[in-house]
């Protein structure tokens, strides 16, 4: 049977051995798997790994930098993922998620797949009408935004709706504040195992000629096909990826996510510009 581990160990292994990583490559089987607690969790434990720097943000207007290694990451995604256990949300739940490249987005990623929360995530740019729609035909049962996106919420999604708010400087009626997170338990237990093929995330389509679409992945899709992604780019641990893709959009996930923590390559996003309403 050939695992996870197995099929990324290959492929670094023939890096450069194009002709034998075509032929003799096989994809996981697709035994239960959780790419965030079976994978990210494992690699905050290595001792060759845990102290590797894992997200590396810079903020754009204030030059403010922010590095977390795997094992901070690994720690922090438990506390949110407890924190949205603690409102509530449970296995299957959809959650829209409505963040530029901050860190809660990398959080909130991670702790969504440790509960087996369904993830929606959107561009910052959405109006109210396009997130009455995915509220509404994405069946969210939480969402996670900045400050600035609050405004757009109002009068939208039902009163069972969880709302929880990033960086508040000021109280919201009706919105958690992200932050409280921090002070939830930093062990995460899972409810149950995870199945390869349970749903993972769920994207909006662009919309360009018709109503966007929703395209469902599983917990192996994205995160076991974008092995793909990580032997064609080239990562390797301990490399540094810059990518500039802006959040809710599928190439973010490629390649601000599964592809570079697949290489245990440090995620460099463009600089959080999405926090002034401009897309990086």
């Amino acid at each position: 049977m050939t695992t996870f581990q197995d099929a990324r160990a290959f492929l670094l292994k023939h890096r450069t051995d194009y002709d034998t990583a075509v032929r003799d490559f096989r994809w996981p089987d697709p035994v239960p798997f959780n790419w965030a607690l079976d994978w990210f969790d494992e690699l905050a434990k290595a001792p060759d790994s845990r102290d590797r720097a894992a997200l590396w943000i810079v903020d754009a207007a204030s030059g403010n930098e922010t590095k977390l290694s795997f094992a901070e990451l690994s720690r922090r995604s438990n506390q949110v993922a407890n924190f949205l256990r603690a409102q509530g949300l449970k296995r299957g739940d959809h959650l829209l998620l409505l963040l530029g490249n901050v860190v809660p987005l990398w959080e909130t990623m991670l702790a969504a797949m440790k509960l087996g929360v369904v993830v929606i995530p959107a561009t910052t740019l959405l109006t109210p009408d396009e997130l009455r729609d995915r509220l509404e035909r994405g069946r969210a049962r939480a969402v996670v935004a900045t400050q600035d996106q609050v405004a757009k919420f109002a009068g939208l999604g039902s009163e069972k709706l969880v709302r929880i708010v990033v960086g508040a400087t000021q109280a919201h009626d009706g919105w958690l504040p992200f932050e409280d997170a921090a002070t939830a338990g930093e062990a995460f237990t899972p409810d149950g195992p995870t199945n390869a093929d349970d749903p993972m995330l769920l994207y909006f389509t662009s919309g360009t000629t018709a109503k966007p679409k929703l395209v469902r992945h599983s917990q192996r899709s994205y995160p076991v096909g974008h092995l793909s992604t990580m032997y064609w780019i080239g990562l390797q641990p301990g490399d540094i990826h810059l990518n500039i893709s802006s959040p809710g959009w599928a190439k973010h996930a490629w390649s601000c996510f599964f592809a570079p923590w697949n290489g245990v390559a440090a995620v460099h996003p463009g600089a959080a510009r999405e926090l002034q309403g401009e897309p990086a």
